[in-house]
């Protein structure tokens, strides 16, 4: 939905709100690249995963740029910035205040440094960031002299012209983001791609060296430092909405408001949709549902899904577990499950039909075919496999 709002200066920035199905477990606010908009691959589908995990995002054109009002000559690093503090700001009056920041490169510095001024933020996650915002001055290093001189000049960047002007190189200069993070206090998510040309990984590595915990960081492994792939952008919300909801109030205290004892499953209808159930248990949350083709929201794995993970997670478990005791080279266990139900006669039992669990099981490693026949046997002896075999009694109260 189109959400536009005013900056500091009265000027209306151009933002677009999407909310997820249901009551959002949180509002995030994402700054994009430099010179770039609200409306490329990544903001677009880094939103889209996020609304999909129960975060609501606001993305928006800084000023001068997409279709927000005025004059990108006039602005610099910490307009931006500003345009930031605007954002939560009318975001918190109208729904409630961002507690997730994403950055992406420049948007990603940018992000930091409001973040010190935003108390209600708790979580902030950047994406191919610079640690140093001075880096920028390398997209347009042919010209500095320029600007230096003259006090302006138009640049070339992807393609576009701008016009970059001396208090814009100033500002990069006389703004430290690295030095700062030591005041952060809030919990940091680093994202980068190890092939990145345009930000090296290395201005990753210092931003996290230079935070303090709660920290973590993730490799965008092949990625482009636009994210331009879809699935990129795609894996990168997802892993973002994942772990903000650690750090989020809604997501991080309903667990301990129900008090859910240590070995116990909650399972709660999420009101206003039709499938969507939220799993508790004392330290963490996931989401079952059906998907579209059963009039689902999609939002999670099926039940029938969850069964199979729990099948396929324990013999993986159990079988590097052996491997790991026998001192066998295991290097990878992948297991690939199936859920059917056939005609109890193809089975040559009785009458209606039988659950039939079709399981693979891969490995890979430097073994004999002794110990690799071991391990498949081992496999079929992991908890979860001998709970499905055995005979089930359910207590229902």
């Amino acid at each position: 939905m189109k959400f536009d709002f005013p900056n500091n200066k009265g000027e209306i920035l151009s933002g677009k709100l999407e909310l997820p199905k249901g009551e959002p477990k949180a509002f995030a606010l994402f700054a994009h690249c430099f010179t770039c908009s609200k409306d490329i691959v990544a903001p677009n589908f880094i939103s889209k995963a996020l609304t999909k995990n129960g975060v609501a995002v606001l993305r928006f054109d800084f000023t001068g740029l997409g279709n927000s009002q005025g004059d990108f000559a006039n602005t610099n690093f910490s307009s931006n910035v500003e345009d930031l503090l605007s954002a939560c700001k009318y975001l918190g009056e109208k729904y409630e205040h961002p507690e997730v920041l994403i950055g992406h490169s420049l948007g990603g510095a940018a992000v930091l440094k409001a973040a010190l001024k935003l108390p209600k933020v708790k979580a902030i996650a950047t994406i191919g960031a610079p640690s140093s915002i001075e880096h920028v001055t390398h997209l347009f290093s042919n010209e500095i002299e320029t600007i230096e001189k003259e006090g302006k000049a138009e640049v070339n960047l992807a393609g576009r012209k701008f016009t970059i002007k001396k208090h814009f190189i100033d500002d990069l200069k006389n703004t430290d983001i690295t030095t700062e993070l030591k005041n952060l206090k809030k919990s940091l998510l680093v994202m980068h791609s190890p092939l990145d040309d345009t930000v090296s990984v290395e201005h990753a590595a210092k931003i996290f060296t230079s935070a303090k915990h709660p920290k973590s960081f993730i490799t965008l492994d092949k990625a482009s430092h636009l994210l331009m792939n879809r699935d990129d952008a795609m894996y990168a919300g997802d892993v973002i909405g994942a772990w903000a909801l650690r750090y989020i109030s809604k997501g991080n205290t309903n667990t301990k408001k129900k008090n859910i004892e240590n070995g116990v499953v909650l399972v709660q209808a999420r009101k206003g949709e039709k499938f969507t159930q939220d799993i508790y248990t004392k330290d963490h949350q996931a989401i079952i549902d059906e998907p579209l083709s059963y009039k689902g929201a999609n939002l999670g794995m099926t039940p029938y899904n969850f069964l199979l993970a729990g099948l396929g997670a324990c013999t993986s478990m159990t079988v590097k577990m052996y491997a790991e005791r026998k001192g066998i080279q295991l290097d990878d266990v992948k297991v690939k499950l199936k859920h059917n139900k056939v005609r109890a006669e193809d089975c040559e039992t009785e009458t209606g039909k039988v659950d039939i669990i079709e399981k693979q099981l891969f490995l890979e490693g430097n073994f004999t075919d002794g110990e690799k026949a071991r391990l498949y046997e081992v496999a079929e002896r992991c908890p979860v496999y001998r709970t499905l075999q055995s005979e089930i009694k359910i207590i229902s109260n």
